[in-house]
C-alpha cells in the first residue's frame, strides 16, 4: 500500500509526494474510471522461490504450475481474492474502530472511489497470480439515492472491471447481493415481514446476477447476511422459506447460463 498513498488524483491533475510510484496526468481519467498507473508500484510479481526463500514476497510452497496428481497446483489450489476483505473492509468490529483507510477513499466522489479500488484489485490479482475474486454488488459500487441510481453506479464499475478482465484469465469466483448492512434490512430481505423490503432485495438480487453474469461468474451465491427469525412461536417457517426461495430462484434461472447457484448456509444464523 506505500506506493498508493503517495498519490492523488483529481479531475485536473495528479499530485505526487513520490514521483517514481506516481504516473503521468493523463493516466486518470475520472469520467471513465480509467487508471493507468499502479497502486502497488514497489511489489513485484510474486514467484514461487522454494521452501529456502527468505523473501517475504516469495511462494515457498506454492508453485502454481507444477504438476501433482495429474494436474497443476493451481487447478487444484484456487484462490480468489475476496473485494471486501481486501480493498473495503475498514478493521473495525464490535469492540474497536476502523483501523484501516484506503487511499481510494480519500475520493470525494464515491463512485471515483469504486474505479480506483477495482483497479488496486486487478493490479493486486495480476502481481499476486490469483485469476479469480469475488464479491458483493455493495462493494464494488455505491448505493445511489434511488434503486435505478443505484444500478447505474453498479453498471459503470461493472463496466470498468469487464474491460480490465479483457486479455486475461480473470473472471469472478463468484457474486452475490449485500443484503444486510443497509439499515432496512435490520429484520432480513428475503424473510423481512416487509413487502417493500422484500421487493427491493428481490430487484437487488436480480441486478447483482445480471453483473456476476456480464462478468463470466463462475457461481452466483445466496448470501443470507440476515435471513431468519428472531422467533418461530407466530412464524409460518415453511411459507416464509418459500418466500426466502422465491428472491432469486425463478428469476436466476433466466438471467444465469453456465452459473451455477449457491447458498451460503452459515449466514442463515436466525434461522432455527
Amino acid at each position: 500500500m506505500v506506493g498508493a498513498w503517495a498519490c492523488a488524483a483529481t479531475s485536473e491533475q495528479q499530485t505526487c509526494t513520490a514521483p517514481d510510484s506516481c504516473t503521468k496526468e493523463k493516466d486518470y481519467n475520472p469520467e471513465a474510471g480509467e487508471w493507468y498507473g499502479e497502486f502497488f508500484p514497489d511489489i513485484p510479481k510474486i514467484k514461487y522461490e522454494g521452501p529456502n526463500s527468505t523473501n517475504p514476497l516469495s511462494f515457498r510452497y506454492y508453485n502454481a504450475d507444477e504438476v501433482v496428481l495429474g494436474k497443476k497446483m493451481k487447478e487444484w489450489l484456487k484462490f480468489s481474492v475476496a473485494f471486501w476483505h481486501t480493498f473495503k473492509a475498514d478493521g473495525s468490529d464490535p469492540f474497536g474502530s476502523a483501523t484501516k483507510a484506503w487511499p481510494w477513499d480519500k475520493e470525494k466522489d464515491p463512485l471515483q472511489a469504486s474505479f480506483k479500488a477495482m483497479h488496486a484489485n486487478f493490479e493486486f490479482m495480476s502481481k499476486l497470480g490469483v485469476d479469480r475474486w469475488c464479491f458483493h454488488d455493495r462493494d464494488i459500487a455505491p448505493e445511489g439515492a434511488t434503486l435505478a441510481e443505484t444500478n447505474k453506479n453498479l453498471d459503470l464499475v461493472a463496466e470498468v472491471a469487464l474491460e480490465l478482465q479483457k486479455g486475461t484469465s480473470i473472471k469472478p469466483l463468484w457474486g452475490t447481493a449485500q443484503l444486510f448492512k443497509h439499515p432496512r434490512y435490520m429484520h432480513g430481505a428475503a424473510t423481512s415481514p416487509n413487502a417493500t423490503v422484500f421487493a427491493y432485495a428481490a430487484a437487488q438480487v436480480k441486478k447483482a446476477m445480471e453483473v456476476t453474469q456480464l462478468l463470466g461468474g463462475e457461481n452466483y451465491v445466496f448470501w443470507g447476511g440476515r435471513e431468519g427469525y428472531q422467533s418461530l412461536v407466530n412464524t409460518d417457517l415453511e411459507l416464509e422459506m418459500d418466500n426466502l426461495g422465491r428472491v432469486g430462484g425463478r428469476e436466476g434461472y433466466q438471467i444465469l447460463v453456465n452459473t451455477d447457484l449457491e447458498l451460503e448456509m452459515d449466514n442463515l444464523g436466525r434461522c432455527v
